[in-house]
């Protein structure tokens, strides 16, 4: 299940590397667990520092017969008491604990998180958000959830200024939420975050698509320097070829065709806008660059790095061509 669906039960398993969703799903908890008893009594335990005899300390009964709510933090960080201690209290969960397992993945614990599932314990997955589409869907969720929209361009222009991590793209959902009214547009994410950069492989498309070769290796070296991967930037440069090529193919046919290649209407609308500086031979010269660069990338090369920046430089002069 999602955060959005983690409910009390007497054990509940939260896993995945997403700390805000963790974070958010524990949360939910614990506060359906207050709903339900205003005096429920809140216990935290870190597995690193995790002795034997613990849990059942914790889980035990207390004088008032108080409901509790039990979270162990770092699950795979614990010792191998910590997972005899699960394992062992599993088979009859104590009377009115609600017990929240942390696991922020890695293969620590298998044995346990094996028999966790065995036993149908629920399951909280909080994967990373990684992909501009998830992103994407995160931050229309994240309005909707606040009673309000943002157009196409907008939550483009967001996750391109904010997206390298989950919490800050949610704060400044908040932010947008709190200081504007109405449908948020370009305009006000671009007032409260434009000169923010992210050096994404996307960004590094867009500006050589647009023929800005400084710009483009700008970034890409920052990109490089972060320690982000050649291939997920060559894929991003094969990727905005691939879309200039379906719209530049498919215009001439009408509004209807462009609406079956199954783009968005902002891809479209930003394909056709970019097309003007673009040739068919300049198109066929980029792709075939990024498709040489591709190979490269993945262990024909030597130097990953220079590859995919001699593509970059060549894609921007190709869309001069």
């Amino acid at each position: 299940m999602t955060w959005e669906e983690a409910a009390p039960a007497p054990i509940v398993l939260v896993r995945g590397t997403e700390g805000l969703l963790v974070d958010r799903a524990t949360e939910r908890i614990v506060s359906l667990a207050r709903e339900a008893d205003p005096d429920v009594e809140i216990t935290r335990l870190d597995a690193a520092s995790y002795s034997a005899g613990m849990l059942g300390v914790t889980t035990s009964p207390s004088l008032f017969a108080e409901d509790k709510v039990v979270v162990v933090d770092g699950v795979e960080q614990g010792p191998d008491d910590l997972f005899a201690d699960v394992q062992a209290y599993l088979p009859a969960p104590a009377p009115g604990v609600v017990l929240v397992l942390r696991h922020g993945g890695g293969v620590r614990g298998k044995k346990t998180l094996d028999a966790l599932r065995a036993a149908k314990v629920p399951e909280v997955t909080c994967d990373a958000v990684t992909s501009d589409a998830d992103k994407t869907a995160f931050v229309m969720a994240e309005l909707k959830r606040a009673g309000r929209r943002a157009d196409a361009g907008a939550v483009r222009a967001l996750v391109d200024a904010v997206g390298s991590d989950l919490r800050e793209l949610a704060a400044s959902c908040a932010q947008l939420v709190a200081d504007t009214t109405g449908m948020i547009g370009v305009e006000a994410v671009e007032r409260y975050y434009g000169g923010r950069i992210e050096a994404t492989g996307f960004r590094v498309a867009d500006a050589a698509i647009a023929g800005d070769a400084g710009q483009a290796v700008a970034l890409l070296r920052h990109a490089l320097a972060t320690g982000l991967d050649p291939v997920p930037i060559v894929a991003a440069l094969a990727t905005k070829l691939r879309t200039l090529a379906k719209v530049g193919a498919t215009r001439s046919k009408g509004q209807g065709a462009l609406r079956e290649l199954g783009l968005a209407p902002w891809q479209v609308d930003r394909a056709l806008r970019e097309l003007r500086t673009w040739t068919p031979e300049g198109l066929a010269a980029a792709i075939g660059a990024v498709a040489a660069a591709d190979a490269e990338v993945k262990g024909e090369g030597r130097d990953p790095q220079f590859a995919v920046e001699r593509a970059v430089l060549r894609v921007a002069a190709a869309s001069r061509d």
